[in-house]
């Protein structure tokens, strides 16, 4: 299969081959378990976080730890957001998401073709959440996320697909390099 990924955080080549799997995660996996003791404390004491707003790190970990344990519990088919490549499925929305990341102040290197040999999911990222002190209702809604049903408010989705497996950098299609 091949998509379009926008390159941040490390440069990729032309030919680089890499494999993202559950023994082979990505940066999410690494930024979410640095943040595993503090989760840990909000779920045995949510009262002491009541009206807390969290940083961005905690909310995304509050989030995606959610997100996996409903994953590996009912949809094990789908690929780990911990383990997987974000990817588009046309040049212009890739474009726009790395313009959107050079605009937040992530690395960005490129938008680069690539060609995926694993398991894919097309999931909605308005589906996404911050994270709250109550783990029932993150895990509510990592479940609304990976049924993909229709969205409540008939928002138009905003559509992310993650793929694992054999991933190879095929074309680099545009140089991006802010922020790095």
């Amino acid at each position: 299969m091949y998509f379009y990924h926008v390159v941040s955080d490390r440069p990729k080549q032309v030919g680089q081959r890499f494999v993202l799997n559950e023994e082979n995660p990505n940066g999410v996996y690494e930024r979410v378990y640095a943040q595993l003791s503090v989760v840990e404390d909000i779920y045995k004491n949510p009262k002491k976080y009541e009206g807390t707003t969290f940083s961005h790190e905690v909310d995304v970990a509050l989030r995606e730890l959610a997100l996996e344990k409903v994953r590996r519990e009912k949809y094990p088919q789908y690929p780990s957001r911990m383990a997987a490549l974000y990817v588009s499925q046309t040049y212009e929305e890739a474009v726009r998401w790395g313009e959107y990341f050079a605009r937040i102040g992530r690395p960005t290197y490129c938008v680069a073709k690539i060609k995926a040999n694993g398991n894919c999911y097309f999931g909605d990222a308005y589906k996404c959440f911050d994270g709250t002190a109550s783990e029932e209702e993150n895990l509510r809604l990592a479940e609304i996320y990976w049924q993909n049903g229709a969205n409540e408010d008939d928002h138009e989705p905003i559509t992310e697909v993650l793929v694992d497996g054999e991933i190879e950098i095929v074309e680099i299609l545009k140089e991006i390099n802010t922020n790095i």
